[in-house]
């Protein structure tokens, strides 16, 4: 605060730089842009990768609006996909299906920290679609070989709202190999002005000129936002790793209560545990709703992850969208629970949870 700093300058440069070096090493191949959310970032991959009206984007319907909200925002059609039993988590087979001679990209979401399989990258590569990955929820992650975000995807694109694995309160962040994205988001994430507002400001030559080259956006982190996401970037390994312990710790105490744990991914898979979903078997005792409202009657607060994009009205109706066209996604939302799991939590906070659900369980 006291730098004079309060809109994008020197730390939102910074948190720009080491988070491109945390993702993807110190090659320098890797670029970061900030933006004030990964709605946003987005939103600028996707019109830095020539998205627009006439043109069908494939998104799973395990997501949050945001991923396909996005694909309007460019006047182009968002196809809603089926998710795979386990991962919840868009597939290879899945997007194949998809795909039209007017698909131009898709938006692998890595649900609750899991990395989306490698093939279905591969597969979109084969039939020339640009992809940008949605990785709200997967910092840090990889998927055994590379880290979400360092791989060859369009941009990916990280979310810092405040429940997420770091957080600027409100944030996220573009990363991209192809420095001609990176360059247009720049350009994009304020007004379309052709020169960085921070670069103007810090010269000591004249600097009041600049062009404006397109009907640009409102979309550039602050400073005092990327101060808290550095310090919070210096953290980022240690509460993955906390929040790891708390995940290994559920799985091994509600084995064998009538529920399905999520996934841990292939050998070798490194899970950012934003979330940790459980999901009530058919021989429970209660049902998603009383579960959670027993879990909040004994103080312990539960969510559900995601409502499906084809059970929201605009998209159901505006798509024309029936459960029976997502069989997979229709069923597992109705027993589908996210227990607390975030890395403050302390050692008999994890146990209050665990025995909470054993109580409403038994």
């Amino acid at each position: 605060m006291r730098s004079g700093w309060l809109t994008t300058g020197p730390r939102a440069a910074a948190f720009e730089r080491e988070f491109a070096e945390f993702v993807g090493g110190a090659d320098g191949e890797v670029e970061a842009v900030a933006v004030n959310s990964a709605t946003a970032g987005l939103h600028l991959a996707l019109e830095a990768a020539g998205v627009g009206p006439g043109d069908e984007v494939v998104v799973p319907t395990w997501t949050f609006t945001a991923t396909a909200e996005v694909v309007r925002y460019l006047g182009a059609t968002p196809v809603v996909v089926d998710v795979d039993r386990a991962t919840l988590n868009l597939t290879a087979s899945g997007l194949e299906a998809a795909i039209t001679d007017r698909t131009a990209a898709v938006i692998p979401v890595h649900f609750a920290g899991l990395p989306v399989e490698p093939a279905v990258r591969r597969l979109a590569h084969e039939r020339g679609l640009r992809v940008v990955e949605d990785a709200a929820h997967s910092f840090p992650a990889h998927d055994g070989r590379t880290a979400v975000g360092a791989g060859d995807s369009l941009a990916t694109v990280f979310s810092f709202y405040a429940t997420k694995t770091i957080t600027t309160g409100e944030g996220g962040m573009v990363v991209t190999r192809d420095p001609d994205v990176a360059k247009r988001v720049r350009t994009m994430r304020l007004h379309g002005i052709s020169r960085d507002v921070f670069d103007r400001y810090r010269s000591t030559a004249p600097s009041w000129h600049y062009d404006v080259v397109a009907p640009g956006y409102k979309y550039n982190l602050t400073d005092p936002a990327a101060a808290m996401g550095r310090v919070q970037l210096r953290r980022a390994d240690a509460m993955r790793k906390r929040r790891e312990q708390i995940a290994t710790r559920y799985t091994e105490a509600l084995a064998g209560l009538p529920l399905d744990l999520p996934p841990v991914g292939e050998d070798g898979t490194q899970h950012a545990w934003h979330l940790y979903v459980v999901r009530l078997r058919d021989d429970a005792p209660v049902d998603r709703t009383a579960f959670i409202e027993q879990m909040a009657s004994r103080g312990v607060g539960c969510s559900v992850h995601f409502i499906p994009l084809h059970l929201q009205p605009y998209w159901r109706d505006s798509l024309e969208l029936r459960p029976e066209q997502l069989p997979v996604a229709t069923a597992e939302f109705e027993r589908v629970v996210s227990l607390p799991a975030f890395s403050s939590m302390t050692d008999a906070q994890v146990e209050r949870v665990v025995e909470t659900v054993a109580t409403v369980l038994r």
